[in-house]
């Protein structure tokens, strides 16, 4: 005659995983079958390896949806965990009965509709048994009754309390509506004991929920049993361990069965009812001294006094966690509510994070980044912590890389944080850390792209690149391709940036896409990473928003003007990073022509100066520089006279020098013209701002002189002398400015008025002209 002790528990709870410990001791069983998902029996003999640390949790997941997962957390406390070690510490055979999650998944839509019809009829077996008992509180009866109790004492049947629970659910289910995912359950629950007795089992312990105890216990005809499950859907499945924290087990994150308190129930179990609140007490002092708070032994000893009295006077047995809140507020925090908000996220929840040994399966991406987070040091946390980095140096540069492929990957275990240094540079980041448990699904629906960590970002950023709609979407792509330094998917993204670039013509796209191809300029300097396509791409972009800006900013109403105000003022940061970030390709003719030593243009220079600057050197040598003496210096602004095309243009023709009169400040039109295509992006470094004489054939005869020659800029006078029929040429000369830039005080609509080109042209010069006087040049 086969034994059967059904040991109906809730889950994660001190008290009940103390009795189950204390029952499966004296019952001594030869089989244990626990709550849970069959698929896991193979991973049962890990759970008794010295690198298994709860809390940990079973992952379940679909195989082709790694997103459709479910998990069966287990604390060091929970009764299941319990009973699991001491049949793997006997070597006794031991299961899960559970219907299998591969049926689960595949019921997973009418099995949710299920428990909102439960929840719906407002099924509590704690509470309904509180209220049977007297108690308005469930927590608290069930805490005095089950939690803070020690089964087994005194020679007491350890198996007393779970038939005297068995007795109660027994009567709660005759008045509750059966569910169907539950009849599911219990059906295949009551197959697995029949197959363990078939199997010669004598004595076998039963641990699952309590709510279940009656319906195992009821005898079912074999054929109901096998009618309920059959043809039942199924979902190709795999499971495995992964670490679990104390405060997913908590309520505040929306553990179904969990606890409000965890680190208070570990607290209970470790202590098994010696010096509870005393050794608790001592715990929150050393929590607080770290934090700078003042507490002293005398204050641990009266708030055990005060919390053991308010325990007295509230009727419990021992002194509960409302009542060590209470005395921690009162003595300990002196009333205030600030640290005890610390004590409540720290110890009553706590930020446990369990470990899992490497033989447990996992998808090979998974274990690469195990790997990498050893290698760079980077142990996974459940507490949010600050991590700065400076590129300059290997590790941090490594640790950068690793940290931006994950986010690629959509795994948020590291976001960019604000910066905690005060420091402008590129060469700084800021990422806050913390570890969820959820991480492991996403790594597991990331396996779907590789391997490795760097082989699967490089083929989700290719991925995601070549879906891309917009351009701004796949500059911010190569930026991210360029932090994480991936290489192979790097010609992926600038290829399809390329196309995108060639084939939109909308000038706030354009400008939108600059910055983050700039900003990838600067960090693939920092990075030492090559970047000629992007200098060419991001030139290109800039070329191109110079020439469509003037119809881009033509018949707008004020949102698009704001909004393409607030892309051009991006865009100017853009360009002026754009200029001063050096490429990997080489200078141009013009920055290698030499420059004049002082002795040939500072009249006080030294005998030596000359010589200091050797002459394969593009600027003089220091030493030559220091030997002018400091009155010199003014006078050297007096004789240095600025280049003409010829000397700065290797393209230009003969007559350049010529073509500009000495006494002129700025070379002729002529000597321009002659100039050579390629060699104009360079020419605008060294070429001055026109005057209106030299860009409008119809000014006056004065315009030249009305721009002072210390002031590079264009007076009152000189536009004003300009004749209106010279207005349309001046355009196809003088350079495009933004609204924004040219018209200061003109409105939201001033760029887009109903007046005719020619009206809005006239009104941009002028509007140049207040913008410039009013700058004061």
């Amino acid at each position: 005659m086969t034994d059967i002790a059904l040991l109906g528990v809730r889950h994660h709870g001190p008290g009940s995983a103390r009795a189950v410990g204390a029952a499966l001791t004296q019952f001594r069983p030869d089989t244990v079958l626990i709550e849970g998902p069959p698929e896991a029996d193979a991973l049962l003999a890990l759970a008794a390896g010295k690198d298994m640390a709860p809390p940990v949790a079973l992952l379940a997941h679909v195989v082709d949806e790694p997103a459709r997962a479910a998990f069966w957390p287990f604390a060091a406390f929970s009764p299941e965990w319990v009973a699991l070690r001491h049949a793997l510490d006997r070597e006794i055979p031991v299961r899960f009965i559970d219907l299998p999650a591969a049926h689960t998944f595949a019921l997973a839509a009418s099995c949710a509709e299920e428990s909102e019809e439960r929840e719906a009829l407002g099924v509590d077996p704690i509470g309904e048994l509180a209220r049977a008992a007297g108690q308005e509180d469930a927590e608290r009866w069930w805490d005095d009754v089950v939690e803070h109790a020690r089964p087994g004492g005194g020679g007491e049947d350890a198996l007393a309390p779970f038939l005297a629970l068995a007795e109660a659910m027994t009567a709660l289910r005759e008045q509750a509506p059966e569910v169907e995912e539950d009849a599911r359950r219990e059906a295949y629950m009551r197959r697995q004991i029949r197959a363990a007795v078939r199997a010669g089992a004598e004595r076998i312990a039963v641990v699952c929920g309590a709510w279940h105890v009656p319906a195992l216990a009821a005898r079912v005809p074999v054929a109901a049993d096998n009618a309920l499950l059959r043809g039942l859907p199924k979902a190709k499945v795999e499971v495995t361990w992964v670490p679990w924290t104390h405060r997913r087990l908590s309520q505040h994150t929306g553990y179904g069965a969990g606890i409000a308190s965890p680190g208070w129930y570990q607290h209970l179990f470790d202590a098994d009812g010696h010096q509870v609140v005393e050794r608790w007490l001592t715990r929150v002092a050393g929590l607080l001294r770290e934090e700078d708070y003042a507490v002293s032994s005398a204050h641990v000893i009266e708030a055990v006094r005060l919390a053991e009295t308010l325990a007295a006077v509230r009727g419990r047995p021992l002194a509960g966690l409302s009542e060590t809140v209470d005395a921690v507020r009162a003595v300990l925090c002196e009333g205030s509510d600030v640290p005890l908000r610390l004590v409540e996220d720290r110890l009553i929840v706590g930020d446990a994070l369990g470990q899992v040994p490497d033989a447990a399966p996992a998808v090979p991406l998974q274990r690469d980044l195990s790997r990498l987070q050893r290698e760079l040091r980077l142990k996974p946390e459940t507490r949010v912590r600050v991590l700065e980095l400076d590129l300059r140096k290997e590790l941090d540069a490594a640790r950068s890389r690793f940290l931006h492929r994950l986010a690629l990957l959509d795994i948020d275990w590291a976001v960019p944080a604000e910066s905690q240094t005060r420091a402008t540079g590129t060469f700084r980041e800021s990422w806050e850390l913390a570890w969820e448990p959820e991480s492991a699904v996403r790594v597991a629906e990331a396996g779907i792209w590789g391997t490795t960590v760097e082989a699967a970002a490089s083929a989700r950023v290719s991925a995601r690149a070549v879906d891309a709609q917009r351009l701004g979407e796949v500059t911010a792509l190569a930026e991210t391709c360029l932090l994480a330094a991936l290489p192979e998917a790097l010609p992926v993204v600038l290829s399809c940036l390329a196309d995108r670039a060639a084939l939109d013509t909308d000038v706030a796209h354009l400008a939108q896409a600059l910055p983050a191809l700039v900003r990838s300029l600067r960090y693939g300097d920092v990075r030492s990473t090559a970047t000629p396509l992007l200098a060419d791409l991001a030139t290109s972009l800039a070329t191109r928003i110079c020439i469509g800006l003037p119809s881009a900013a033509s018949s707008l109403d004020p949102t698009a003007a704001q909004a393409l105000a607030d892309h051009l003022t991006a865009t100017h940061s853009a360009i002026s990073l754009l200029a001063t970030t050096p490429t990997t390709e080489p200078s141009p003719p013009a920055a290698r022509v030499p420059q004049a030593s002082p002795a040939a243009v500072l009249p006080g220079a030294g005998p030596g100066a000359a010589e200091s600057a050797p002459a394969a050197q593009v600027r003089p040598g220091r030493d030559a520089w220091e030997a002018v003496e400091p009155e010199a210096l003014p006078d050297a602004a007096a004789h240095a006279p600025k280049p003409s095309p010829a000397a700065v243009l290797p393209g230009a023709g003969p007559g350049a020098a010529e073509s500009a009169p000495a006494a002129q400040v700025r070379p002729g039109r002529d000597a321009w013209e002659a100039v050579e295509p390629e060699a104009l992006p360079d020419a605008a470094a060294h070429a001055p701002k026109p005057s209106p004489a030299a860009v409008l054939p119809g000014a006056g005869p004065g315009a030249a002189e009305s721009a002072p020659a210390e002031r590079g800029g264009l007076g009152r006078e000189a536009w004003e002398g300009v004749e209106p029929e010279a207005l349309p040429d001046a355009a196809a000369h003088a350079p495009q400015a933004s609204p924004a830039a040219v018209l200061p005080g003109a409105g939201p609509g001033a760029a887009g008025g109903g007046a005719g080109v020619r009206e809005r042209w006239v009104g941009c010069l002028r509007g140049l002209v207040e913008r410039e006087l009013a700058a004061g040049w």
